[in-house]
């Protein structure tokens, strides 16, 4: 697949920020940002929890389960967000005096996502009076109308968009719902419930509820590295509030003021605390909990952040860490097999088809999420990935669970409510966001809706949609290109989605070459112009094997690389290409 880089667009001209350096001016100002205001991530900058729709009949049924000893089950979701989201409830309740507060997690394979009716009988076997849903509960219609119908009261925390119906909860708290006016619609499962957990203390705190009884009052911030961690880690957009929530949890993981779980987890993944940037959170530590979700119960990773001591949170880490390895393999063998499939499909014309859906009877349903990433990103196109949910083969249509990953321009799950609306039979069940969604299907439609889904794709994307580009916030100069330009990059963000870590590009003359485990490349580069020598290096390069011209177009993002005490500039190459 073609790459092209192209450069973000500064208008005319920029609007300099008088507190920052041009170039990070330049960077913020091709991101939203023009003024030092919006640079303010302080705590006091959060939006208010009093414009969130439902907030106020939430707390009253949390007030009331607190004063009357009630017990209260969290139902969470079995990936990372849904368990940072389960943890901060459990801790947050308990330390404000919950009777009894213990949680349930679906496992993914036996009753799949959500409160479903499954889940509802078996906490009713735990007999509680509240169910707080996180993380998910705003399509579980049934889940929540069986759970009323057993007399427990339900409250449905999430952040999924709605669907054409909503479930009668005694109360609802989703920023997406409809007249919600809480500005940002981007807030993570973990950041609503967090929300939550911040206006039942002010209103615990208003009732002189920790002082009458002798409750040490919790400060909510010893939860914001949960909230970081699942913000980052669900991929949503990091706007202000979402990037205010992740500095002030990043900062307390740094200052070391995290709880054991995740320090553990670091541990694992051969991070410091101290050093800890938000691409830690999803490239490190979210896979790992992840890990727990897609090959056996998140359970493990729940009580894992819900560790109170360093022996217990070391013994669960090294057992997530195990979980990632296993996940790699598994994953390693499924792309093989998705190559093959690719390559052998029959394309008709010879073009590929936009939206891309592929199956295997033997793939894992706990990996084809990352599978679905994987496709996506070598050929820029929507792309859903299927496995079968039950291993009876005795079944002779069995149900196929897909994972959905989509590109810049194409709503996932508004393309799947239109192919609901238009193919009624097609789809059982769905749910998601613009770039992630899940769904179930029965096998015998999978011709059917795989045509359906390409057609829908093709209704909503040009060809121009689907050539990949690598935006770039254009060169560095050799006064940028140093440490303390660098460090300052790392500091500026924290970067993630559609809030994006810094790129860029210039043209290079090669110097150095050499391959690293059959797949990576090591380079010198000298900046055309310059006698500046950088160190670079490129993972699983396509150009190992091939002749690398002398002068090369290199997209790339600048670190701090040390070795033997020595710290120096490295460039993280993301894309090469010749100069014409």
């Amino acid at each position: 697949m073609k790459k092209t880089i192209l450069r973000r667009d500064l208008q005319d001209t920029t609007a300099p920020i008088n507190t920052i350096p041009p170039f990070l001016s330049r960077i913020y100002n091709s991101r939203g940002v023009f003024n030092a205001e919006d640079l303010e991530l302080s705590l006091s900058k959060l939006l208010d929890s009093s414009q969130l729709l439902g907030i106020d009949a939430a707390v009253k049924l949390l007030v009331d389960a607190l004063k009357n000893k009630q017990k209260i089950i969290i139902v969470g979701d079995f990936d990372c967000d849904g368990a940072t989201s389960t943890a901060l409830a459990v801790h947050a309740l308990r330390a404000m005096g919950a009777f009894d507060c213990q949680y349930l997690v679906p496992n993914r394979f036996e009753f799949g996502y959500g409160l479903t009716p499954e889940i509802v009988d078996l906490a009713a076997t735990m007999q509680p009076d509240l169910i707080v849903t996180v993380d998910n509960g705003i399509s579980s219609i049934d889940g929540v109308s069986r759970a009323k119908a057993l007399g427990f009261k339900v409250l449905v925390t999430d952040h999924h968009l709605p669907g054409d119906e909503i479930p009668d909860a005694d109360a609802i708290v989703n920023p997406n719902q409809v007249s919600c006016d809480f500005l940002s619609k981007n807030a993570a499962g973990v950041g609503v419930i967090f929300y939550v957990m911040s206006a039942l203390r002010s209103a615990l705190r208003a009732l002189d509820w920790f002082e009458g009884n002798n409750i040490k009052e919790p400060n909510l911030g010893d939860y914001l590295d949960l909230v970081a961690l699942g913000t980052v880690a669900d991929l949503v957009p990091l706007d202000k509030n979402n990037r205010i929530l992740v500095e002030q949890g990043l900062k307390r993981i740094r200052a070391g003021r995290c709880r054991p779980g995740i320090r553990a987890i670091l541990a694992c993944a051969q991070r410091k605390p101290e050093n800890i940037r938000a691409s830690d959170m999803g490239f490190a530590i979210g896979p790992r909990l992840n890990a727990a979700g897609r090959l056996d119960d998140m359970s493990l990773g729940i009580e894992c952040l819900l560790a109170e001591d360093e022996y217990s949170a070391n013994q669960l880490a090294q057992r997530l860490d195990q979980l990632n390895q296993d996940r790699k393999s598994i994953e390693a063998d499924m792309k093989m097999d998705a190559d093959i499939k690719l390559k052998e499909m029959d394309f008709g014309n010879g073009e590929m088809d936009w939206g891309l859906c592929l199956y295997e009877a033997h793939w894992h349903q706990g990996v084809i999420g990352i599978l679905a990433s994987r496709v996506k990103e070598k050929f820029n196109r929507p792309v859903i990935v299927f496995a079968t949910a039950d291993d009876d083969p005795s079944i002779e249509n069995p149900e196929l669970k897909g994972s959905a990953r989509s590109i810049a321009g194409f709503h996932m799950r508004d393309a799947l409510d239109i192919i609901a609306k238009r193919h009624p039979a097609y789809l059982s069940k769905f749910g998601g966001h613009a770039m992630a969604a899940g769904m179930t299907i029965e096998k015998k439609y999978f011709k059917e809706f795989t045509q359906a889904f390409d057609t829908v794709v093709r209704e909503q994307l040009t060809e121009q949609d689907l050539e990949a580009t690598l935006l770039s916030d254009g060169a560095l100069s050799e006064n940028e290109l140093t440490i303390e330009c660098v460090n300052m990059l790392e500091l500026a963000g924290p970067w993630g989605q559609q809030f994006p870590e810094p790129r860029f590009d210039d043209t290079f003359e090669l110097i150095q070459q050499r391959v690293l485990k059959e797949k990576h490349l090591k380079l010198v580069l000298v900046k055309q112009g310059s006698t500046q020598m950088f160190d670079a290096i490129q993972f699983n390069s396509e150009w190992v094997g091939k002749s690398i011209p002398a002068q090369i177009r290199v997209a790339y993002r600048p670190n701090i690389n040390e070795f033997r005490g020595r710290k120096s500039v490295q460039l993280m190459i993301d894309h090469i290409e010749p100069v014409s």
